[in-house]
């Protein structure tokens, strides 16, 4: 597979999950493109904040379903699930991070990865 198709599946995948999570009304959505970053661990990461626990486990519920349903797409792995405080969804290519308000903040993956194209996604009402 070229280089070329395999990004435009991972940016598929990416605005999948962007939409899994406005299903559950994530707010603060930020899309980081790290195509072009060398030694990136994937090719986009997809950040988002939820107000509770319930929330964000609510979001990352979301955006499994979704991704299973529009494009058969499951995650490599699952991490964060028991602390309610940051959920990751790990899809190889994209990794989506679900973050509680706060937590977010202290980590700044925004900042730590500033070299990236960033996209911020308009919250809906």
């Amino acid at each position: 597979m070229s280089k070329e198709v395999k990004d435009d599946d991972s940016k598929i995948l990416s605005d999948a999950i962007v939409e899994g999570m406005q299903e559950n009304k994530a707010e603060d959505i930020v899309v980081l493109d790290l195509r072009d970053i060398e030694n990136a661990v994937c090719d986009f990461f997809v950040i988002c904040s939820g107000d509770s626990s319930t929330q964000i486990e609510g979001i990352s519920s979301s955006v499994m379903r979704h991704t299973r349903k529009e494009l058969s797409e499951r995650p490599w792995s699952l991490e964060g699930k028991g602390s309610k405080e940051w959920i990751l969804l790990d899809y190889v290519s994209v990794v989506a991070h679900i973050f509680y308000k706060e937590t977010r903040e202290f980590y700044d993956l925004e900042d730590l990865w500033a070299d990236a194209v960033r996209m911020n996604i308009p919250n809906i009402d």
